[in-house]
Parts: structure tokens; sequence; C-alpha cells
């Protein structure tokens, strides 16, 4: 099966370290100064698990031409999955199962608009890790946890028999049926991580040690939770309670990669995150305190 992982960032490293690991055959997509440094130092990750180089790997600027990939993962960044789409149009790999790896809920639907939802997936990341200074892939904590699943509910043997070679190397792919539910579950919690670690400057374990910041990061999770009602998304549990238990075991020191990317004055994601809860939540005549907060107080780059 041939395997291709566009951007090569923390998730993409991530879950690029473990798919080397398979019998797959493994690509990557990286430009400038990150695929020089692959190309020359290979791909390195730090884990609670030790230190792993893998050199030397597939790495290109471009989708290589007359390649049929089986599945392309795309973790590009959000303000860079405009461009995703248009080098896949133009490829070969129009046929591929596209997992596309973004934060909140734009990705999908936009996979959705161009190749129609019959043919389109969602997946859903939960892990913490970035680039690193020396360019290696460093992971927080224990967590990394995906989701994947066809966005019409319907099974896909192909993508099923993707997870089981994944577990079987230690990484935790999971087939989700009802993938729109994980997609929207992980939208609640990243939309107030992400905004509330920027606008604070501060990380999950000190926003959560004292009664005001650890209300308002509830609140925004509330907020985006009652949007999901008008979307239509049900839970098998409550949210908010989920993602509080989860909070409880995350590393004090562990913060969100546009927290990160805000202080190296880099481009954020902020107007796909509390910018749609904003946007939508007065669409529907719904308040919205917190994410307004975000959006007012976060100077985007």
């Amino acid at each position: 099966m041939k395997i291709l992982i566009y951007g090569v960032g923390g998730i993409g490293g991530y879950l690029g370290s473990k798919l080397l690991e398979t019998d797959f055959d493994v690509s990557f997509i990286a430009r400038g100064e990150r695929l020089k440094h692959l190309k020359k130092n290979g791909l390195e990750i730090r884990s609670t698990q030790g230190f792993k180089i893998f050199k030397p790997i597939k790495v290109f600027d471009s989708v290589p031409k007359k390649v049929n990939f089986d599945i392309v993962l795309s973790t590009v960044k959000l303000y860079d999955f405009e461009e995703f789409i248009k080098n896949i149009k133009k490829s070969d790999i129009q046929n591929s199962i596209l997992l596309p790896f973004q934060n909140g809920i734009f990705a999908e639907q936009r996979l959705i608009d161009e190749f129609g939802e019959e043919r389109c997936y969602g997946a859903v990341a939960q892990i913490s890790s970035f680039v690193d200074k020396d360019q290696s892939i460093k992971h927080l904590g224990k967590l990394a946890t995906f989701f994947v699943g066809k966005i019409n509910q319907k099974n896909d043997a192909k993508l099923q028999g993707f997870c089981k070679k994944c577990n079987e190397v230690g990484l935790d792919i999971r087939y989700k049926e009802n993938i729109k539910e994980k997609i929207w579950e992980k939208f609640i919690f990243l939309s107030a991580y992400s905004g509330m670690t920027t606008l604070t400057q501060k990380t999950i374990g000190e926003i959560f040690e004292g009664y005001e910041l650890r209300e308002k990061f509830i609140q925004a999770m509330r907020e985006t939770y009652c949007l999901s009602k008008e979307f239509k998304v049900k839970f098998n549990k409550n949210p908010i309670e989920f993602w509080l238990e989860k909070i409880n075991k995350m590393p004090y020191e562990m913060t969100s990669s546009m927290h990160l990317d805000y202080n190296k004055n880099k481009k954020l994601e902020l107007k796909w995150l509390s910018g749609f809860v904003v946007k939508y939540l007065e669409k529907f005549r719904k308040d919205c305190v917190v994410h307004k907060e975000i959006i007012n107080n976060i100077k985007i780059r």
C-alpha cells in the first residue's frame, strides 16, 4: 500500500514516524527549509518513548507524477488547505482516500464541495506534537489517538485494513463509523484550547489551576457545543464532561500549536477556529462571549 503524507509538521511527522515502521511504501511532501532538513537528516522524533531517526526517507516538494497512492494524509495548516486541494486536483491521486487531519470542521466540508460526500472521509488527531527548534518532532504526553471514517458513515474495507495494520505497530488509528461526532468533539475542545492558550499565553495546566480562567475555558467549550447542536450533531456522551476528564490527565506544560505559532510570529488558524464559532453563532443568533473575546484580543498574523 502506498501512503503519502502531505505536510511534515507535528502531526504529519508523528504519523510518518509510525508508518515508516510498517511495510507500507511511505512518501512525504514538504517545502523550503523543512524539505532541505528532511532530505539531509531524515525524520527525527522525540517522545516519552525515546528518540528515533528514520533516514533516508522519500520526501518531495510536490506530488510525484504517475504514482497512484492508496491513501493521502493531509496534515497541513488550515490556511494551506486550499493549496493542498489545488495540487490534488491537478495530480494523479484524485481517487485516493484523502484523510484531512486538519483542525476544526472546515477541511471535510471543502472536500465534500470539491469531490462530493460519497468520496469524502473525515479524520481527527488527538495529540500534542510540534516541530522543535532542532527540526525534530516533539511529542508531549502519552495521548496519541487518531480517528478516521467515511463522511456518509458507510464501511470502507481498504481504510479498515489500513487501521488494522497501523495498530500492529502501535499507531492508534481507529475506524469510526460516525466520524462527524469525533470531528465536532475535538472542535469543541480545540477551539477553546487554541484560543485560550494563545489569548492568555498560558499552558493548559496554568489555565486550569485558577478558577476564573478555568471557567472561561469551559464556557468557550460550551459555546462551540451550542453550535454543534445547530449542525444537528449527536453525541453518545456529553462532550464537555468528556474533555474535563481528559484535561485532568494532560501534562501541565501542554499548550496548543496556535500558541506556539503565535510566539514564533507565524500565521494563525484563528479564522477557522474561534472565528468559525463566532460567525455561525451570530448567524444562529446565539450568545458568544468568550470566542468573541478571543477574536478581538489576539492579533491575527
